[in-house]
């Protein structure tokens, strides 16, 4: 008498064993579970989804600001008086961090449309605790210590907006594939409906989000202006010491249009270039005068200062990542720099038919030429033989004595107050210059010289707006910015905006239409014998249960290989 018994087929799970193998370390077959995920595992759902897009938001923010990397170290130089290069343990570990949560983000993602439930490892809840912990700090340690940069996300925006509402309308139309699948079903909760009003009104909130952009690279390529001049913000200080001959030289090699340099004045009356209050950070004045090296700077003669070394400081330090790619000779020219007095970098702007914009630090009131520090330097200016209408003056003071010489101030202030005191000319930083303002000043013959201008992107948008001059630590990079990064007329936007916005709604609509005819004529998954059993007491958590699953699955295998042998005889 043959035996006839159904035999149980087990199909082999690989993308799923994957999936909730990773992310909730359920590598086997009787470990899964297709019942509704408990509210623990829910909240730390919102939990991973809240830190990724916090993460992605801090991600964002390094990415554009990379043009104020030299900036930020050096705010941190005159917080805690040490030059370390910050950035790099900060890039690492977001990388690091947005890569994890990433990976962890997909994983959850693909548990919700394959119909599993959500089960994240303690391993895994540890380390997203700690990137969401990690995070907040940074954001109160960069708010903290460099408050004011929030700024360049705004500016970014112009640049970027474009781009990232690309971005955003791909990621909710994606997401209507799970959004269907959870609100499409027979019987439906407040929850559903909650759901359903929450994504519709994203989905609204991104279809109508261009309308709120302020991108000056909108524009018809006819209204595009002369492309701004570069100015050498203490010489090219990527490729050479800043403040020091060769840097100026450099600037000079990569055509920069003028000058620019922040000028102290020595204990005897010498107009020099340093950025710093201290010695400390671009000489070597802890070697050759160690009990003064926290003194100001401009308490030292210009005999002291001439013979400290202003180069070897910068083939150590490597302060913009760039030393490596310089020869053997500019490496052996830098090492023997010295501090340069201003009368050496006015004589070079002079002969190359250039512009110098000095950055004037008055002397403290205890300093011996705190009275005669203006004549101090007016005479080194008519010394240096360059034309007064040359040398752009900052900050505006003494204007009753400063005759001939251009002045001007980064100040925002109204057209009504430049009038009043005779400015024509802003130095602004990016953060202050908006769109709108620049327009204002342009129209009112007022020029705008906008800084730091570092990376092609905000140049581009400055270029748009019609900024006539650029101040830059990178003139070798902006030289190479033929034209904006891009340029679109107003129409053509409209026309791939609206388009985007329809494609987008069809294939939502058509997404929701698909899961509700796969619902009415396929209706609810049936499952197998052993996947009733199996959910049936999935909810039961102990090492008991476990172990009944397995031999349940491996009884059923058994009798199955049993009865086929009978078969076969």
């Amino acid at each position: 008498m043959v035996k006839h018994q159904p035999l149980q087929v087990y199909e082999k799970q690989v993308f799923i064993s994957f999936v909730t193998g990773f992310y909730g370390c359920r590598w086997k077959r009787y470990q899964r579970s297709q019942d509704n995920s408990s509210r623990w595992e829910c909240t730390w759902f919102i939990i991973l989804c809240s830190s990724f897009f916090l993460l992605l938001f801090w991600a964002y923010f390094w990415l554009v600001a990379q043009n104020d990397f030299n900036e930020f170290n050096w705010s941190v130089y005159n917080r805690y008086g040490e030059w370390r290069d910050e950035t790099i343990p900060i890039i690492v570990c977001t990388i690091v961090g947005f890569s994890y949560l990433t990976f962890l983000t997909i994983l959850a993602i693909f548990h919700i449309s394959l119909g599993q439930q959500l089960n994240l490892h303690s391993f895994h809840k540890i380390g997203v605790l700690a990137t969401l912990l990690t995070i907040i700090s940074g954001v109160i340690t960069v708010d903290d210590i460099w408050g004011d940069e929030w700024g360049i996300l705004h500016v970014s925006l112009q640049s970027t907006a474009p781009f990232l509402h690309t971005g955003a309308l791909a990621s909710v139309t994606a997401i209507s594939w799970l959004v269907a699948g959870c609100v499409v079903r027979r019987e439906r909760s407040k929850f559903h409906v909650i759901l359903i009003l929450i994504y519709a009104i994203i989905l609204l909130a991104v279809y109508l989000a261009p309308l709120t952009f302020t991108c000056p690279c909108i524009m018809d390529h006819h209204s595009l202006k002369s492309r701004p001049e570069i100015i050498g913000r203490r010489g090219a200080p990527m490729l050479a010491p800043e403040n020091t001959m060769a840097s100026f030289n450099r600037a000079m090699q990569h055509r920069a249009s003028s000058l620019e340099a922040d000028v102290t004045i020595s204990a005897d009356g010498v107009p020099f270039l340093m950025r710093d209050h201290t010695l400390r950070r671009t000489t070597d004045v802890s070697k050759v005068f160690p009990a003064r090296q926290f003194d100001d700077s401009s308490f030292f003669n210009w005999t002291e200062i001439r013979s400290l070394n202003a180069g070897q400081w910068f083939l150590e330090s490597d302060p913009y990542w760039t030393v490596e790619t310089l020869t053997v000779k500019d490496r052996s020219r830098i090492r023997n720099q010295t501090v340069c007095s201003l009368v050496e970098m006015l004589r070079l702007a002079a002969r190359a038919n250039s512009s110098a914009l000095l950055n004037i630090r008055i002397p403290p009131p205890e300093h011996p030429r705190y009275r005669s520090w203006f004549m101090d330097t007016l005479w080194t200016v008519q010394k240096a033989g360059i034309s007064l209408k040359r040398v752009t003056w900052m900050p505006d003071s003494d204007r009753g004595r400063v005759r001939g010489l251009q002045q001007t101030t980064n100040e925002r202030l109204s057209i009504e107050d430049l009038g009043q005191r005779g400015i024509t000319s802003l130095t602004l930083h990016y953060s202050k210059a908006s769109h709108k303002d620049i327009q204002e000043y342009l129209a009112n013959n007022v020029s705008v010289t906008v800084y730091p201008v570092n990376e092609p992107w905000l140049y581009s948008i400055l270029w748009c707006s019609g900024v006539p001059s650029v101040s830059s630590d990178a003139p070798q990079v902006l030289q190479k910015v033929p034209y904006p990064i891009w340029l679109m007329s107003q129409n053509t936007y409209n026309f791939i905006w609206i388009t985007a916005d329809l494609v987008s709604l069809a294939i939502v609509t058509g997404i929701f239409y698909f899961k509700k005819w796969r619902m009415q004529h396929i209706g609810k998954p049936s499952y197998n014998p052993e996947q009733i059993m199996l959910s049936a007491v999935a909810r039961q958590s102990s090492r008991d249960v476990n172990i009944m699953k397995e031999k349940l699955i491996f009884s059923e295998l058994d009798n199955g290989l049993s009865s086929s042998e009978e078969l076969s005889l």
